[in-house]
Protein backbone atom coordinates (compact mmCIF):
# COMPACT_ATOMS: atom_id res chain seq x y z
CA UNK A 1 0.00 0.00 0.00
CA UNK A 2 1.49 3.30 -1.09
CA UNK A 3 1.69 5.81 1.77
CA UNK A 4 0.91 8.92 -0.25
CA UNK A 5 -2.43 10.55 -0.93
CA UNK A 6 -1.74 10.12 -4.63
CA UNK A 7 -2.47 6.41 -4.75
CA UNK A 8 -5.64 4.88 -6.17
CA UNK A 9 -5.52 2.11 -3.59
CA UNK A 10 -5.23 4.40 -0.59
CA UNK A 11 -6.17 2.50 2.53
CA UNK A 12 -4.57 3.50 5.81
CA UNK A 13 -2.46 6.40 4.63
CA UNK A 14 -2.79 10.17 4.69
CA UNK A 15 0.74 11.45 4.24
CA UNK A 16 1.42 14.80 2.58
CA UNK A 17 4.50 14.57 0.35
CA UNK A 18 6.43 17.89 0.26
CA UNK A 19 7.97 17.44 -3.20
CA UNK A 20 6.97 14.89 -5.85
CA UNK A 21 10.49 14.20 -7.02
CA UNK A 22 9.89 11.52 -9.57
CA UNK A 23 7.06 10.26 -11.74
CA UNK A 24 8.23 6.89 -12.99
CA UNK A 25 10.89 4.24 -12.50
CA UNK A 26 14.41 5.59 -12.12
CA UNK A 27 16.97 5.33 -14.88
CA UNK A 28 19.89 2.98 -15.20
CA UNK A 29 22.64 2.96 -12.59
CA UNK A 30 25.28 5.53 -13.56
CA UNK A 31 27.85 4.11 -11.17
CA UNK A 32 28.78 4.66 -7.56
CA UNK A 33 31.34 7.08 -6.25
CA UNK A 34 33.52 6.86 -3.17
CA UNK A 35 33.06 8.96 -0.04
CA UNK A 36 35.94 11.12 -1.31
CA UNK A 37 33.72 12.31 -4.17
CA UNK A 38 31.34 14.05 -1.75
CA UNK A 39 31.36 17.86 -2.06
CA UNK A 40 28.75 18.82 0.53
CA UNK A 41 29.52 19.56 4.20
CA UNK A 42 27.16 18.21 6.87
CA UNK A 43 27.23 19.31 10.52
CA UNK A 44 25.28 17.81 13.40
CA UNK A 45 25.06 14.49 15.20
CA UNK A 46 22.69 11.63 14.37
CA UNK A 47 19.30 12.31 15.93
CA UNK A 48 19.54 16.08 15.52
CA UNK A 49 18.58 18.16 12.49
CA UNK A 50 21.56 18.28 10.13
CA UNK A 51 23.02 21.48 8.73
CA UNK A 52 23.85 21.03 5.04
CA UNK A 53 26.36 23.46 3.52
CA UNK A 54 27.31 23.51 -0.16
CA UNK A 55 30.71 25.13 -0.81
CA UNK A 56 30.73 27.88 -3.43
CA UNK A 57 31.44 26.51 -6.88
CA UNK A 58 31.03 22.88 -5.80
CA UNK A 59 30.09 20.50 -8.61
CA UNK A 60 28.26 17.26 -7.85
CA UNK A 61 29.51 13.92 -9.12
CA UNK A 62 27.38 12.39 -11.87
CA UNK A 63 27.09 9.20 -9.85
CA UNK A 64 25.66 8.08 -6.54
CA UNK A 65 28.03 9.07 -3.73
CA UNK A 66 27.46 7.56 -0.28
CA UNK A 67 29.36 8.71 2.79
CA UNK A 68 28.99 7.38 6.32
CA UNK A 69 29.14 10.49 8.50
CA UNK A 70 28.95 8.57 11.77
CA UNK A 71 28.65 4.83 12.31
CA UNK A 72 26.04 3.43 14.65
CA UNK A 73 26.42 0.45 16.93
CA UNK A 74 23.27 -1.41 15.92
CA UNK A 75 22.63 -4.27 13.53
CA UNK A 76 23.70 -4.06 9.90
CA UNK A 77 20.92 -3.18 7.47
CA UNK A 78 20.42 -5.67 4.64
CA UNK A 79 18.59 -5.32 1.37
CA UNK A 80 14.97 -6.35 1.91
CA UNK A 81 14.91 -5.18 5.54
CA UNK A 82 12.31 -2.70 6.70
CA UNK A 83 13.90 0.50 8.00
CA UNK A 84 12.78 3.61 9.83
CA UNK A 85 14.67 6.73 8.84
CA UNK A 86 14.97 10.38 9.73
CA UNK A 87 15.81 12.35 6.61
CA UNK A 88 16.60 15.80 5.28
CA UNK A 89 17.11 16.61 1.61
CA UNK A 90 17.82 19.60 -0.57
CA UNK A 91 19.18 20.52 -3.95
CA UNK A 92 22.66 21.99 -3.96
CA UNK A 93 21.01 25.25 -5.03
CA UNK A 94 19.03 25.25 -1.77
CA UNK A 95 15.62 23.88 -2.82
CA UNK A 96 13.98 21.98 0.04
CA UNK A 97 13.27 18.32 -0.73
CA UNK A 98 11.61 17.51 2.58
CA UNK A 99 12.71 16.78 6.12
CA UNK A 100 11.44 14.74 9.02
CA UNK A 101 12.56 17.61 11.25
CA UNK A 102 10.09 20.02 9.63
CA UNK A 103 6.99 20.45 11.86
CA UNK A 104 3.85 19.08 10.23
CA UNK A 105 0.51 20.95 10.22
CA UNK A 106 -1.53 19.94 13.26
CA UNK A 107 1.32 17.96 14.83
CA UNK A 108 1.38 17.77 18.61
CA UNK A 109 4.35 19.57 20.22
CA UNK A 110 6.84 17.00 21.43
CA UNK A 111 5.16 14.20 19.50
CA UNK A 112 6.97 11.73 17.24
CA UNK A 113 8.36 13.08 13.98
CA UNK A 114 6.94 11.76 10.70
CA UNK A 115 9.72 9.49 9.49
CA UNK A 116 10.16 7.23 6.50
CA UNK A 117 9.30 3.57 6.99
CA UNK A 118 10.11 1.50 3.92
CA UNK A 119 11.75 -1.64 2.58
CA UNK A 120 15.39 -1.28 1.56
CA UNK A 121 15.08 -1.78 -2.15
CA UNK A 122 16.04 -0.22 -5.47
CA UNK A 123 12.35 -0.11 -6.47
CA UNK A 124 10.17 2.98 -6.10
CA UNK A 125 7.93 2.74 -3.02
CA UNK A 126 7.15 6.32 -2.08
CA UNK A 127 8.07 9.72 -3.44
CA UNK A 128 10.06 11.20 -0.58
CA UNK A 129 13.23 9.28 -1.40
CA UNK A 130 14.44 8.09 -4.80
CA UNK A 131 15.07 4.32 -4.77
CA UNK A 132 18.84 4.79 -5.15
CA UNK A 133 18.92 6.98 -2.05
CA UNK A 134 16.91 4.47 -0.01
CA UNK A 135 19.05 1.58 -1.29
CA UNK A 136 22.16 3.39 -0.03
CA UNK A 137 21.39 2.44 3.59
CA UNK A 138 22.04 -1.24 2.82
CA UNK A 139 25.26 -2.19 4.61
CA UNK A 140 24.95 0.63 7.14
CA UNK A 141 24.36 0.03 10.85
CA UNK A 142 21.37 1.14 12.89
CA UNK A 143 22.28 4.44 14.55
CA UNK A 144 24.39 5.62 11.60
CA UNK A 145 24.13 8.97 9.84
CA UNK A 146 24.63 8.68 6.09
CA UNK A 147 24.99 11.28 3.35
CA UNK A 148 23.90 10.50 -0.21
CA UNK A 149 24.59 12.97 -3.01
CA UNK A 150 24.99 13.25 -6.76
CA UNK A 151 23.29 14.78 -9.78
CA UNK A 152 19.56 14.42 -10.28
CA UNK A 153 20.39 12.31 -13.34
CA UNK A 154 22.44 9.89 -11.25
CA UNK A 155 20.02 9.70 -8.31
CA UNK A 156 16.67 9.85 -10.09
CA UNK A 157 17.29 9.31 -13.79
CA UNK A 158 14.57 9.48 -16.42
CA UNK A 159 11.82 9.60 -13.79
CA UNK A 160 12.73 13.13 -12.64
CA UNK A 161 9.55 15.19 -12.34
CA UNK A 162 9.99 18.17 -14.70
CA UNK A 163 7.45 20.27 -12.78
CA UNK A 164 9.67 20.80 -9.73
CA UNK A 165 12.28 22.89 -11.52
CA UNK A 166 15.26 20.61 -10.99
CA UNK A 167 17.53 19.88 -13.97
CA UNK A 168 19.28 16.53 -14.53
CA UNK A 169 22.66 18.20 -13.94
CA UNK A 170 21.60 19.81 -10.64
CA UNK A 171 23.13 18.38 -7.48
CA UNK A 172 20.92 16.77 -4.82
CA UNK A 173 21.83 15.67 -1.31
CA UNK A 174 20.11 13.71 1.45
CA UNK A 175 21.18 13.06 5.02
CA UNK A 176 19.67 9.89 6.48
CA UNK A 177 19.66 8.68 10.09
CA UNK A 178 19.03 4.94 10.41
CA UNK A 179 16.69 4.80 13.41
CA UNK A 180 15.70 1.14 13.17
CA UNK A 181 15.78 -1.93 10.94
CA UNK A 182 13.98 -5.26 10.96
CA UNK A 183 13.96 -8.32 8.75
CA UNK A 184 10.38 -9.18 7.93
CA UNK A 185 8.61 -12.42 7.07
CA UNK A 186 6.22 -11.38 4.32
CA UNK A 187 3.92 -14.30 5.15
CA UNK A 188 3.77 -13.64 8.90
CA UNK A 189 0.35 -13.42 10.54
CA UNK A 190 -1.18 -13.48 14.00
CA UNK A 191 -1.45 -16.96 15.49
CA UNK A 192 -3.78 -18.22 18.21
CA UNK A 193 -7.41 -18.82 19.07
CA UNK A 194 -9.62 -16.07 17.69
CA UNK A 195 -12.39 -14.53 19.76
CA UNK A 196 -15.94 -14.33 18.45
CA UNK A 197 -16.98 -10.88 17.21
CA UNK A 198 -18.66 -8.62 19.71
CA UNK A 199 -22.26 -7.55 19.11
CA UNK A 200 -22.52 -5.44 15.94
CA UNK A 201 -18.96 -6.17 14.81
CA UNK A 202 -18.18 -7.84 11.48
CA UNK A 203 -16.97 -11.44 11.39
CA UNK A 204 -13.35 -12.06 10.35
CA UNK A 205 -12.01 -15.25 8.82
CA UNK A 206 -8.27 -15.19 8.10
CA UNK A 207 -7.05 -18.52 6.82
CA UNK A 208 -3.98 -19.25 4.74
CA UNK A 209 -1.77 -16.78 2.92
CA UNK A 210 -4.55 -14.68 1.49
CA UNK A 211 -6.73 -11.68 2.26
CA UNK A 212 -9.01 -12.08 5.26
CA UNK A 213 -12.71 -12.55 4.64
CA UNK A 214 -14.67 -9.87 6.50
CA UNK A 215 -18.44 -10.23 6.70
CA UNK A 216 -20.41 -7.12 7.68
CA UNK A 217 -23.55 -7.97 9.72
CA UNK A 218 -26.69 -7.67 7.58
CA UNK A 219 -29.08 -4.88 8.50
CA UNK A 220 -26.62 -3.33 10.94
CA UNK A 221 -26.03 0.39 10.56
CA UNK A 222 -22.46 1.59 10.36
CA UNK A 223 -21.27 2.98 13.71
CA UNK A 224 -20.64 6.72 13.91
CA UNK A 225 -17.67 6.29 16.24
CA UNK A 226 -14.50 4.20 16.12
CA UNK A 227 -15.02 0.57 17.11
CA UNK A 228 -12.28 -1.94 17.77
CA UNK A 229 -11.76 -5.44 19.13
CA UNK A 230 -8.67 -7.55 19.76
CA UNK A 231 -9.54 -10.90 18.16
CA UNK A 232 -6.23 -12.61 18.95
CA UNK A 233 -4.09 -11.46 21.87
CA UNK A 234 -0.39 -11.46 21.13
CA UNK A 235 2.45 -11.81 23.60
CA UNK A 236 4.87 -9.36 22.00
CA UNK A 237 5.92 -5.85 23.04
CA UNK A 238 3.56 -2.90 23.09
CA UNK A 239 3.30 -0.77 19.97
CA UNK A 240 4.48 2.77 20.71
CA UNK A 241 3.72 6.02 18.87
CA UNK A 242 6.39 6.80 16.30
CA UNK A 243 7.37 3.21 15.63
CA UNK A 244 7.04 1.50 12.28
CA UNK A 245 4.19 -0.99 12.63
CA UNK A 246 4.66 -4.13 10.50
CA UNK A 247 1.25 -5.45 9.59
CA UNK A 248 -0.72 -7.94 7.57
CA UNK A 249 -4.05 -6.28 6.81
CA UNK A 250 -7.28 -6.45 4.83
CA UNK A 251 -9.80 -3.63 4.40
CA UNK A 252 -13.42 -3.71 3.21
CA UNK A 253 -16.18 -1.13 2.93
CA UNK A 254 -18.99 -1.46 5.46
CA UNK A 255 -21.57 -0.34 2.92
CA UNK A 256 -21.15 -3.24 0.47
CA UNK A 257 -18.60 -5.53 2.12
CA UNK A 258 -16.25 -5.25 -0.86
CA UNK A 259 -12.52 -5.46 -0.31
CA UNK A 260 -10.60 -2.34 -1.36
CA UNK A 261 -7.11 -3.36 -0.26
CA UNK A 262 -5.03 -6.08 1.38
CA UNK A 263 -1.34 -6.51 2.10
CA UNK A 264 -1.64 -10.03 0.71
CA UNK A 265 -2.44 -8.51 -2.69
CA UNK A 266 0.85 -6.57 -2.67
CA UNK A 267 3.44 -9.11 -1.56
CA UNK A 268 2.53 -9.62 2.09
CA UNK A 269 3.35 -7.88 5.36
CA UNK A 270 4.25 -4.21 5.06
CA UNK A 271 4.95 -1.33 7.42
CA UNK A 272 3.61 2.11 8.32
CA UNK A 273 4.71 4.65 10.91
CA UNK A 274 2.03 4.67 13.58
CA UNK A 275 0.99 7.43 15.98
CA UNK A 276 2.63 10.23 13.99
CA UNK A 277 -0.15 11.33 11.66
CA UNK A 278 1.17 9.22 8.77
CA UNK A 279 -1.94 7.05 8.54
CA UNK A 280 -5.64 7.76 8.90
CA UNK A 281 -6.58 8.79 12.47
CA UNK A 282 -8.53 5.57 13.02
CA UNK A 283 -5.37 3.51 12.70
CA UNK A 284 -3.39 5.77 15.04
CA UNK A 285 -6.14 5.70 17.66
CA UNK A 286 -6.73 1.94 17.49
CA UNK A 287 -3.25 0.47 17.09
CA UNK A 288 -0.96 2.50 19.37
CA UNK A 289 -0.86 0.55 22.63
CA UNK A 290 -1.66 -2.82 21.09
CA UNK A 291 0.90 -5.63 21.07
CA UNK A 292 2.93 -7.53 18.52
CA UNK A 293 1.02 -10.71 17.78
CA UNK A 294 -2.40 -9.09 18.12
CA UNK A 295 -5.11 -9.42 15.49
CA UNK A 296 -7.22 -6.28 15.73
CA UNK A 297 -10.52 -5.56 14.02
CA UNK A 298 -11.18 -1.86 13.47
CA UNK A 299 -14.33 -0.13 12.20
CA UNK A 300 -13.51 3.42 11.17
CA UNK A 301 -16.16 6.07 10.34
CA UNK A 302 -15.39 8.55 7.52
CA UNK A 303 -14.43 11.32 9.96
CA UNK A 304 -11.50 9.18 11.15
CA UNK A 305 -10.70 7.77 7.71
CA UNK A 306 -10.98 9.57 4.36
CA UNK A 307 -13.83 11.98 5.00
CA UNK A 308 -13.06 15.23 3.18
CA UNK A 309 -10.64 13.52 0.76
CA UNK A 310 -12.67 12.70 -2.37
CA UNK A 311 -9.51 11.70 -4.27
CA UNK A 312 -9.31 8.58 -2.14
CA UNK A 313 -12.60 7.23 -3.51
CA UNK A 314 -13.38 6.19 0.09
CA UNK A 315 -14.40 9.54 1.57
CA UNK A 316 -18.02 8.52 2.22
CA UNK A 317 -17.27 4.98 3.41
CA UNK A 318 -17.00 3.42 6.83
CA UNK A 319 -13.94 1.16 6.63
CA UNK A 320 -13.46 -2.21 8.28
CA UNK A 321 -9.93 -3.54 8.78
CA UNK A 322 -8.51 -6.77 10.06
CA UNK A 323 -4.92 -6.00 11.11
CA UNK A 324 -2.34 -8.56 12.25
CA UNK A 325 0.53 -6.81 14.05
CA UNK A 326 3.55 -8.95 13.17
CA UNK A 327 6.35 -6.64 14.31
CA UNK A 328 7.70 -3.14 14.83
CA UNK A 329 10.75 -1.30 13.57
Amino acid sequence: MNLTKNTCRAAAAALTVPVLLFTAACGNDDGKGSAGDAVVKVDGKAGAKPKITVPKGAKPADKVVTKTLSEGKGATVNKGDLVRLDYSGQSMKGQNLGSSWTPQPGAKPGGPRPQIVAEVSDQAQQQQLPPKVLAAVAGQKVGSRVEVEGTAKALIGAGLNPKIGIKPTDGLVWVLDVVGAKKVDKKAKAEGKQAAPESGMPEVSAEGAKAAKITVPKGEKAPKDLKQQVLIKGKGPEVKAGQGLIAQYTGVKWEDGKKFDSSWDHGGATAFQIGAGQVVPGWDKALVGKHVGDRVEIVIPPKLAYGGNPQSGLDKNTLVFSVDIVGTV
